[in-house]
């Protein structure tokens, strides 16, 4: 496997893998990663469809891309996925993916055309003092302090940041600043989250820096992702005879370890309870998701809060990989993501509003009719003001297509949900759905004597508590999670957002794809370069054009910075006049 850039590769149709007619897949879970490896076998290494299956635990597909109409509670939705236009690998799937709604189009065709005529911007991206506007200003707010902190993080080598926390590299002024609210609370980092992983989204998403106060970096889809998403990517892997199997759980993989390779010979499962084994050879070619964001979530409903009853380290995902890890030290350590609930977990809630009184609400802050079909919120409006650090959107509706007209579907999320909410008085996870509503309204401005009533009669809130919802930002060293195909592996592979991928960043859609991509093209030798991640962290006119939005349109020479710092950067100034160097500095307005 090796990485590519540009048209030359993009288009290229690899011949068919030598032997692939021999061999058949066998995929442990069916997320994203998982449903895209299945595609990349079919598409890039010519597999029959028949001799891929998928094992799955639960009755349904998707993993964390999920959306549901549940006849006992309503709509759910865990969370949303937020994309960009340099998702290399998702795309690169999704252009082979027939659209469900529009004949001869692909999914990508069609997510394309309607972020084109309909693009994301947010008129609102906070408020506080109940539904005010908190007028950012898409200014980040940086003081000169905090933004020579943020520059040192994003050139620090990664070596020097194993095992570091945010708030050990980024003092208490970055904390105070703009910057940190649209940051933290687009991406759910917290202060004690990694340190390694803030500085690769830093250098990741470079390019978005300037979209990211006004959210205009963000695209979405038409309706929720699993509709969006999973559910054509499903029906492709149908049509093309992908064994579906449910009610399968995968408890361990045995390996046969040999001089200069390991070997997947064996899959312990139980088959709606009832233990098996399937005996396997190097042209058995297995795929384990391991680790899941989503494990262990529990639901509540609008009278109910979710009851979380669960030691940390518990769920099927986390216990595979304990037992797979314990064979070898190249399948990584997932007790380092696992071990503490207390910090990995957050809460989200799903607002159905079941009329349109709460509706004007909703517009007042983001400035647009949420019943046209068009973008709503534009992502997510931070709550500046709340004690659980809540944020809510509402995407385009209808979010379902089994959606009633004249209803809206929303979500909401607090980042501290052990915390007494403002209104309600009491933490966010042990709040029934209802609760939960009465909260969001009342940062919403809705009269206090008028809250019940439409908690209770104009809406109906779902709660899921999400234990391990941030585990893969957790502190981390070389080695803690296995590299997609560990070193002398010949028929096995790991997938998800706990394997190691270079450059690319996890709780996103593209880890994902990336890494199943990766996994197909090493096992199968397929002669086609995996795109490599957007090389924006490695080009100039990037790098300036985020600076100048970082400090707020001020000019180089007006920071107040250390003398030797200050020296460095006349001296440079001096040494660049009348070259390209100084026009690049000029139209970035940073002299």
């Amino acid at each position: 496997m090796y990485y590519t850039n540009g048209n030359y590769e993009a288009f290229a149709r690899p011949r068919k893998p030598a032997g692939v007619e021999n061999k058949q897949a066998w995929l442990v879970g069916s997320g994203l990663a998982s449903l895209a490896a299945a595609a990349f076998l079919i598409r890039d290494g010519q597999m029959e469809g028949s001799r891929i299956h998928i094992l799955e635990e639960a009755e349904l597909p998707g993993g964390a891309c999920d959306g549901i109409l549940r006849p006992d509670i309503g709509f759910v939705i865990r969370g949303g996925r937020e994309m960009e236009n340099h998702y290399e690998c998702l795309w690169d799937l999704y252009r082979s993916i027939p659209s469900p709604e529009k004949e001869g189009e692909s999914v990508l065709d069609e997510f394309y055309r309607l972020n084109h005529d309909d693009p994301n911007i947010s008129h609102n991206r906070a408020t506080l003092e109940r539904g005010r506007s908190a007028n950012t200003g898409n200014r980040f707010e940086l003081e000169d302090e905090a933004a020579l902190e943020l520059m040192a993080l994003f050139f620090t080598p990664d070596e020097q940041l194993y095992n570091k926390t945010i708030d050990d590299v980024l003092g208490e002024s970055f904390f105070r600043s703009n910057f940190w609210l649209y940051w933290q609370t687009m991406f759910a980092f917290e202060t004690w989250h990694s340190a390694l992983e803030m500085k690769r989204y830093l250098q990741r998403f470079l390019h978005h820096i300037g979209g990211l106060p006004d959210l205009s970096a963000l695209k979405f889809t038409k309706y929720n992702q699993y509709e969006s998403l999973i559910q054509p990517l499903v029906a492709y892997l149908q049509q093309n005879g992908v064994q579906f199997e449910y009610g399968v759980r995968v408890c361990n993989v045995l390996f046969h370890f040999l001089p200069g390779k390991k070997v997947a010979h064996q899959l312990v499962l139980e088959r709606h309870g009832h233990p098996e084994t399937v005996e396997l050879t190097e042209n058995d070619l297995v795929f384990v998701t391991n680790g899941s964001c989503t494990e262990a979530s529990v639901l509540g409903d609008n009278d109910h809060a979710p009851e979380l009853d669960l030691e940390s380290g518990q769920g099927s995902s986390w216990e595979l990989w304990k037992n797979i890890a314990v064979q070898n030290p190249a399948f990584g350590r997932p007790e380092v993501f696992c071990s503490n609930i207390e910090a990995t977990k957050w809460e989200s809630a799903t607002v159905t509003l079941l009329d349109d009184r709460i509706a004007p609400y909703v517009q007042q802050v983001c400035g647009r009719d949420p019943y046209a079909g068009k973008v709503v919120t534009g992502g997510i409006v931070t709550v500046k003001d709340s004690a659980w650090l809540m944020s809510w959107t509402f995407n385009r509706q209808p979010h379902f297509k089994a959606q009633p007209e004249g209803q809206l579907v929303g979500w909401i999320y607090g980042l501290y949900p052990e915390r007494p909410g403002d209104f309600v008085g009491k933490p966010m996870e042990e709040c029934t759905g209802a609760e939960i509503c009465m909260e969001w309204l009342y940062h919403l401005g809705v009269p206090e004597t008028e809250i019940e009533a439409l908690a209770r009669e104009s809406a109906s809130t779902v709660p899921c508590m999400m234990p391990y919802i941030t585990a893969f930002f957790m502190p981390r060293q070389a080695g803690d999670r296995p590299e997609v195909v560990p070193e002398g592996c010949v028929n096995f592979a790991f997938l998800g957002q706990f394997t190691e991928t270079p450059r690319d960043t996890v709780f996103t859609v593209e880890y994902s794809v990336r890494t199943a991509m990766e996994a197909v093209y090493t096992l199968l030798d397929v002669e086609r370069g995996v795109p490599e991640v957007f090389g924006s962290v490695y080009d100039v006119r990037c790098l300036l054009n985020a600076t100048h939005y970082l400090l707020d349109g001020r000019k180089l020479t007006d920071m107040k910075l250390p003398l030797p710092y200050k020296l460095a950067l006349h001296a440079g100034l001096e040494k660049v006049q009348g070259t390209t160097l100084e026009e690049l500095l000029t139209t970035y307005e940073l002299i």
